[in-house]
């Protein structure tokens, strides 16, 4: 079953209205953040998926696609403001970018295109790659089990690859990483959601380098396809290649039903952190 058009505003997380209808605000605490404890910051899909939820509510259309630039990090308890520009609205599309800063900080940049034509039937040549069902994957391995952060929040689980410590043998033939991922709090399936579960491409390095490795996403770009009703979201990933110290990464997110969602490409600063150093 399709949703409607636009979603409505993620309950993930808060985004919240201004008399300015054309800026939104997001206040920032643990659940929407990453890393060490003192010293976390926004999750980069969070950011775009804020961003992309605040030009649908402004244009009142769903995203096609949308491509962030990450230029800083945001680091709770601040608020982090979206300010909206709708360039060029026509007859079934919208172009749009949003800006989000703290303060004077600009931390990403979100440039997108919104609508929708003429409701066909939809068709999908991509197929999902045969991997046992979620509840026969293991649940990946978390940095701290202790911690609040946005990973406690989305159960994920192993479908092919190795992902964590455990399951690391040396490189990846194939720099290829599935995984089962949703929401442990049962929020449903939207634009916003998807762009949380796309930011998960820098989670193959370490499974294609066979290594403790990650990256600092460079941007991440989204292409929706359609948006239902799901238990779980297949999110199936490549690492492409690497050099000069960038990997390049790309998802195709789909249904438990093997239905296409999504596409989603990044760039990444390579990370390796067994030897604190960068690649």
């Amino acid at each position: 079953m399709t949703s409607s058009p636009v979603s409505a505003v993620s309950p993930f997380f808060d985004l919240k209205a201004t008399h300015n209808p054309t800026r939104w605000f997001l206040p920032l605490h643990e659940g929407l953040c990453v890393g060490p404890p003192g010293r976390s910051f926004m999750f980069g899909g969070i950011g775009m998926a804020a961003a992309v939820t605040a030009m649908e509510r402004t244009c009142e259309r769903p995203v096609i696609w949308a491509t962030a630039q990450y230029l800083s990090y945001a680091r709770p308890p601040s608020v982090v403001d979206f300010d909206v520009r709708v360039a060029a609205a026509g007859r079934s599309t919208s172009q749009a970018r949003v800006v989000a800063h703290v303060g004077g900080t600009e931390i990403l940049t979100v440039n997108a295109a919104l609508g929708s034509r003429s409701e066909e039937a939809p068709r999908q040549w991509a197929s999902p790659p045969p991997v046992p069902p979620p509840q026969e994957c293991p649940e990946t391995e978390r940095w701290r089990d202790d911690s609040e952060d946005l990973h406690a929040r989305l159960e994920v689980r192993i479908a092919h690859g190795a992902h964590d410590r455990r399951t690391r043998e040396g490189p990846s033939a194939d720099g290829r990483l599935v995984l089962w991922v949703r929401s442990r709090e049962g929020h449903a399936l939207d634009s916003g959601m998807l762009a949380i579960m796309a930011d998960h491409v820098p989670s193959a390095l370490g499974t294609a380098l066979g290594r403790n490795a990650g990256g600092n996403s460079l941007d991440n770009t989204l292409r929706i396809i359609q948006i239902v009703e799901t238990p779980w979201v297949l999110c199936d990933i490549s690492i492409v290649g690497m050099a000069r110290g960038l990997a390049h990464g790309a998802m195709r997110l789909f249904s438990q039903d093997g239905r296409l969602l999504a596409s989603a490409s990044q760039s990444l600063i390579v990370r390796l952190r067994d030897e604190g150093a960068t690649a």
